[in-house]
């Protein structure tokens, strides 16, 4: 996992705004603006629950004559994938039990129920490794003999 990459979190404001001209009030807007920072860092802004524009919701919140943060939350974070060494364990696991290596991918794409191959081992996180290891000792009970 890359630790230098900025943690996904999302907060919401209520911004209320009071419109004014030539000295006399013409009313309040009131917004409710949630930005959202994803795993990568790049914004998503919503406006009153609609996708809008990052700086048209940057410029509500800079223009809003009161902002009042109503919810803060960080998003779940991606787990560490288990690395090239584990792969190559588990690559040879598998090799030892007689599966060709282009079924490796196809086993584990299995374990996880997905349709499509996983494109590697070495970027299934811990839990995903285990349920393949699990899967794999359920096939082929031998394996559980050839990790000791």
């Amino acid at each position: 996992m890359n630790t230098s990459s900025p943690r996904a979190k999302t907060r919401t404001w209520a911004t209320v705004r009071h419109v004014t001209a030539y000295g006399e009030h013409w009313g309040t807007e009131s917004h409710t603006v949630t930005l959202t920072r994803d795993a990568a860092g790049h914004l998503t802004a919503q406006l009153d629950g609609e996708h809008v524009p990052t700086a048209q919701a940057v410029a509500i919140l800079n223009r809003a004559d009161t902002v009042t943060l109503t919810a803060e939350a960080y998003l779940p974070s991606t787990p560490a994938p288990i690395g090239k060494a584990r792969a190559a364990r588990l690559h040879r696991f598998m090799g030892r039990l007689g599966l060709p290596s282009a079924q490796h991918y196809a086993l584990a794409a299995a374990a996880l129920g997905e349709w499509a191959p996983v494109p590697s081992l070495a970027q299934l996180s811990e839990c995903e490794a285990r349920t393949v290891w699990a899967h794999l000792c359920r096939l082929y009970p031998q394996a559980r003999t050839l990790a000791a």
